[in-house]
């Protein structure tokens, strides 16, 4: 193996590097330029090329052949390939073997932590706090890049208000505002500022684009928007994660305007390339480039020329590139410069990576036993998952009472598996802590598994096969029933834990119906029966209908899936040892006919009225949310005073201060969410009801007051008019300042330029 550098030879290097200098990219450039000039034309195909190799995929190919094709120079890094001894193997060949010893890139899905399991991207979210988030990517790149990897498919930042769709729990929910601040914290936590750093792993911000608006909810969909809401709606995160340095993007698998972004050339050279100015690497997604022949865009020739023209640098997987790509430059039919363009793209990856100095960046077993799962990661891993937990409803039953006697029941409260839900990735599900073994630390509780996750066997024969790991009790489903009522006859509360098997979530885990499962309702409805009081926890990765539940339940607390230390964190927050911080970042709808359902929405000329017929609403069920976005409760009661306004009038360099004061009325210490909201009752095109421009987080002790002020600037009242303008335009503007989206505590401004 190449000799690892020097600790002051590397410092300078990585000095040299990041410095942001016009130095910096002239050495970057030469040192390119010559690489390029002895590269033949198959060797430059190579390196756009991207295999997967070893131990987890997400499509039906596993590439062949890799390590022969690594030694002849023909793959520019692999994915799902991880730990020390697998990647040092395969650098090693291309360091040693290969004729121009081009190292390798080593990717990863590394969505919410590599080893140390985080909760879901929506639940992290749901935190509201972009310090924690920023934090736990830097965790997550810690391990990731001690474990051999510099590469990482994370953040997903798709805007999504279909909760019917799976990989809503990737991302961070509805709002664009909300979601630009999250991507830029994990682009930040994950890079670190600087590339270069063994500690730091590339981000590859994902999926460009509209991917989160798949019509029906329904996975590798079809996407159809105006261009108004697509840029003042869904384009901001992607945006604010390029602004945030992010070293690669991955184009989506779905279509816009009717082309596939793989091979959309105004969405990944007019806009993302000239308009936005990303000097990146754009990956496919998985096989994407081959997909595009069922979406009828032609042969496997026709549609290599097709995306690597439109500007998709590398190939993840189906290896058309590779096979099509050198007869197409023979014909003519794609220009070797566009080759050139994507390889040194690739190339100047690696560079920044640092992979041309040290190609193994510093990685052992022995710096992986040391990062990976230590005592300061755990400890954040529980630390998220208490701040992640949203308190849905509670009428006094919580915090509970450990002078009660209470009744722990449901399938997932004593389990482990789907506690680091899914895209958990490497993570170990035996290492993750259940809520009953954190509970039997301190003393014992009475316990009934209650009912099996889902007795649905076509459900199970769907999942199982794809790792769904649903394994029915031998007992049979009345006999688990039965158990679980008489215990609750005897207990003072009764705590169910309950939700979505993990393999429900996800990639490819769309659901036309998201609510509990049936055995899973039939359990709630026979302990109801009982009187007890209930307390519902849920494990799930996106919005469930929850109206009867809401109804019947004495308290409810969203946990999602929520990591490795989830079981210590909802033992704290179920007795008060810690607060339910969390807010929501997407809406919980009342039933699936109201999806899709988000706080932003454009008015209509015929608003909802219950005293009229003819306007905007349903016959059977409100238009309200059944939990709208921004809400959550907490152990104590908030009061938030009237807006205030510095002015009533904002000049064009101008600025306005929104003041309210937060007062602690309830007798524990808590932790509010404040929001800022903004409406434009007067612009060129309608606008949305309310839209998020800001929001803190603030702790206060009992009978404390805090007074919270915004500014208020014409940037953040700018929008995409209808001509795709990013302007601010004269008028009357509503400020609203509150704990949801449903805040009516408003006062009003005008803009005058």
């Amino acid at each position: 193996m190449k000799k690892i550098l020097s600790a002051t030879v590397v410092i300078c290097l990585i000095f040299a590097s990041c410095k942001n200098s016009k130095d910096g990219n002239a050495e970057m450039d030469r040192f390119i330029d010559d690489l390029m000039s002895k590269m033949t034309l198959e060797e430059k195909i190579g390196q756009l090329n991207l295999p997967t190799i070893g131990f987890d995929i997400t499509g039906p190919v596993l590439s062949k052949d890799v390590e022969q094709k690594i030694e002849e120079g023909l793959t520019g890094g692999v994915f799902n390939t991880f730990t020390p001894q697998a990647m040092l193997k395969l650098q090693e060949i291309a360091i040693t073997k290969t004729r121009l010893k081009i190292p390798l890139l080593f990717g990863y899905d590394v969505i919410h932590g590599h080893k140390t399991i985080f909760p879901i991207p929506l639940g992290l979210s749901a935190s509201w706090d972009t310090a924690l988030i920023r934090s736990t990517a830097r965790a997550a790149a810690l391990e990731a890049s001690a474990d051999g990897l510099n590469w990482v498919f994370s953040p997903m930042v798709d805007i999504a208000r279909d909760p019917r769709w799976g990989r809503v729990s990737e991302g961070a929910g509805e709002d664009a505002f909300l979601g630009s601040a999250v991507a830029r914290a994990m682009v930040e936590g994950y890079q670190d500022g600087c590339l270069r750093k063994n500690t730091s792993v590339m981000a590859c911000v994902k999926h460009f684009a509209l991917y989160g608006a798949a019509e029906a909810g329904r996975d590798y969909n079809t996407v159809d928007m105006s261009e108004v809401k697509m840029y003042n709606e869904y384009l901001p995160p992607y945006k604010a994660a390029i602004d945030a340095g992010v070293g690669s993007l991955m184009a989506s698998f779905n279509t816009v305007n009717g082309i596939p972004a793989t091979c959309n050339t105004r969405l990944l050279t007019d806009l993302l390339r000239r308009q936005w100015n990303f000097k990146g690497v754009v990956v496919s997604d998985y096989t994407a480039i081959a997909e595009l022949e069922n979406h009828g865009l032609g042969n496997r020739q026709e549609v290599s020329a097709l995306s690597i023209n439109a500007g998709t640098d590398m190939d993840m997987v189906s290896e058309y590139y590779l096979t099509q790509l050198p007869a197409l430059v023979r014909e003519g039919k794609v220009k070797e410069s566009v080759i050139d363009i994507a390889c040194r793209r690739i190339l100047e990856a690696k560079y920044k990576l640092g992979l041309f100095d040290d190609p193994y960046r510093g990685v052992s077993q022995e710096r992986a036993d040391k990062e990976i799962m230590s005592a300061d990661k755990l400890a954040l891993s529980k630390e998220a998952a208490i701040k992640s937990m949203v308190l849905l409803k509670n009428n006094g039953v919580l915090p509970l009472s450990k002078d009660k006697k209470i009744l722990f029941t449901g399938p997932l409260a004593d389990d482990h598996r789907n506690l680091i839900g899914n895209w958990s990735g490497a993570g170990d599900s035996k290492k993750s802590v259940s809520l009953w073994e954190a509970l039997l630390k301190e003393r014992t509780y009475m316990y009934a598994k209650g009912c099996n996750l889902t007795d649905d066997k076509t459900l199970i024969d769907k999942l199982n096969p794809h790792d769904g790991q649903i394994v029915p009790d031998d007992k049979t489903p009345q006999e688990l029933l039965q158990e679980a009522v008489k215990m609750a006859r005897s207990a003072d509360v009764v705590v169910a834990v309950l939700g979505e098997p993990f393999g429900m979530g996800g990639e490819a885990a769309s659901r036309s119906n998201i609510g509990l499962l049936e055995n899973q309702k039939t359990l709630l409805a026979e302990l109801k029966k009982t009187g007890k009081p209930i307390v519902l926890v849920l494990m799930n990765s996106r919005p469930l209908t929850l109206e009867w539940e809401d109804k019947n339940m004495d308290a409810i607390l969203e946990t999602w899936y929520s990591g490795t230390m989830a079981g210590e964190a909802i033992k704290d927050v179920l007795f008060g040892n810690a607060e339910p911080e969390g807010r929501l970042t997407i809406t919980f709808p009342r039933n699936t006919g109201q999806i899709p359902i988000y706080y932003s929405y454009l008015n209509t000329g015929r608003p909802d009225d219950e005293n009229q017929k003819y306007t905007s609403k349903y016959l059977d069920c409100p238009n309200t949310p059944l939990y709208p976005f921004g809400y959550g409760l907490s152990y104590t009661q908030f009061e938030i005073s009237p807006v205030t306004l510095s002015d009533t009038t904002l000049a064009e360099n101008g600025s306005l201060e929104a003041t309210v004061t937060l007062t602690n009325k309830g007798t524990r210490r808590g932790t509010e969410t404040v929001q800022l909201y903004i409406r434009d009752l007067t612009g060129s095109i309608s606008r949305p009801v309310k839209e998020l421009k800001g929001f803190e987080k603030v702790t206060l002790e009992p009978n404390e007051s805090r007074q919270i002020t915004f500014t208020v600037t014409p940037e953040i009242l700018k929008f995409y008019n209808a001509s795709l303008q990013y302007t601010v335009e004269q008028g009357d503007f509503n400020i609203y300042i509150g704990n949801s989206s449903a805040t009516e505590n408003k006062t009003a401004f005008t803009y005058k330029p």
